[in-house]
């Protein structure tokens, strides 16, 4: 039996994500058999948060974490120690990486555990990709450096999400295309796609960001070119292209579609950054039809392929080379509470953070 505890966590509505409140609850201390409760040391707040609100119905995001009525819990990527264990294979006081809600405490039950980690088997969980329920142990990850827990927070979730986006197009060979167009270039998920086509080395990416966010994407170095969105009619229709969309913006897409045509060889949807932007319908555009892009799809093939855990392993040594990449523009600032929680969320939501922003919080 564990203390008394209270849980705090930051909720948004659903339909209306500016629409923010603080939950508290008091924790009995009560725990099952295989329950564990961690305490959330601090999480990541990005764009890509965002995008996890506009997908939560469609992809299951607002159930990771249940909450009541007509509200949603965020899932974060952040660090987490165990601070009461009801299972004999885990212990207090162990560090672990993975997917927390806004607030300071999370009940799971523990299964499937390893050195490595373990996954959070709770009932809820069940219809979810194992990569969304996974907790790392850090003390068994030899890619962990204290140093650099904050970029790990705010860059590792989404430049898995990159790195498997940029494979699935090596693996289907571009769809025959030249170059990619990536949307919101100045979101750190496009960064990172950005600087893996850049790696790859054989198509030149095209970057598509607002004239504010210009230079800040020309001095990354990391795109072929870029061009604003008022600027959509400039490019050589006549190239064959595939799209990944950062953005979600339905007017720059179907822009996009009408101009390339039939040279739009795959058209991939990933993110959500224009959040005032995505009403729309994109099913009836020239060229290949959207869709939206599975992660956990492709990751799942991938280990089938190569093998459990492989592509975890290349992902962690391509992203210290990342890590290293942005120490050249990555901002962090921290922050700590609950209004500064909302505060963060609600500024990030609106657009108003600068792209070189990057926001590490915690509860308490």
């Amino acid at each position: 039996m564990a203390d008394e505890a209270q849980f705090k966590t930051v909720e948004v509505r659903k339909d209306d994500w500016s629409d923010t409140r603080l939950v508290e609850e008091t924790f009995s201390g009560d725990m099952a058999e295989n329950q564990v409760l961690i305490r959330v040391k601090k999480f990541a707040l990005t764009a890509n948060n965002i995008s996890y609100c506009a997908a939560g119905d469609f992809l299951g995001y607002w159930g990771f974490f249940p909450a009541e009525g007509n509200y949603g819990r965020v899932p974060t990527m952040g660090y987490g120690e165990v601070i009461v264990t009801n299972h004999p294979e885990i212990r207090a006081g162990e560090l672990l990486w993975g997917f927390f809600p806004m607030g300071n405490y999370l009940l799971v039950e523990a299964g499937n555990v390893s050195n490595g980690g373990f996954n959070d088997v709770s009932g809820h969980r069940a219809a979810y990709s194992p990569l969304y329920s996974g907790f790392t142990r850090v003390s068994n990850n030899p890619g962990h450096d204290p140093a650099r827990e904050d970029q790990d927070l705010l860059l590792r979730g989404l430049y898995l999400t990159s790195w498997l986006v940029e494979d699935f197009m090596f693996e289907s060979n571009t769809f025959g295309a030249e170059a990619y167009l990536i949307t919101s270039a100045s979101s750190k998920t496009s960064i990172a796609l950005g600087y893996l086509t850049r790696e790859r080395g054989d198509k030149k990416s095209i970057g598509i960001t607002s004239e504010e966010n210009r230079a800040f994407c020309e001095n990354l170095g990391c795109y072929g070119a870029i061009i604003s969105y008022d600027e959509l009619g400039s490019l050589d229709a006549s190239q064959p292209v595939v799209m990944v969309d950062m953005a979600g913006n339905t007017s720059v897409v179907r822009s996009l579609h009408e101009h390339f045509g039939d040279n739009m060889k795959f058209s991939c949807k990933v993110g959500a950054t224009h959040i005032d932007e995505t009403d729309g319908d994109t099913t009836d555009l020239p060229g290949a039809t959207p869709e939206f892009f599975f992660a956990p799809g492709q990751a799942q093939k991938r280990n089938e392929e190569w093998g459990a855990g492989e592509v975890e392993k290349r992902v962690g040594s391509s992203l210290c080379n990342f890590q290293a990449f942005s120490d050249e523009w990555l901002n962090i600032t921290l922050g700590e509470g609950p209004v500064a929680i909302k505060d963060t969320f609600l500024k990030v939501l609106a657009g108003k953070a600068a792209p070189a922003d990057g926001f590490i919080l915690s509860m308490e």
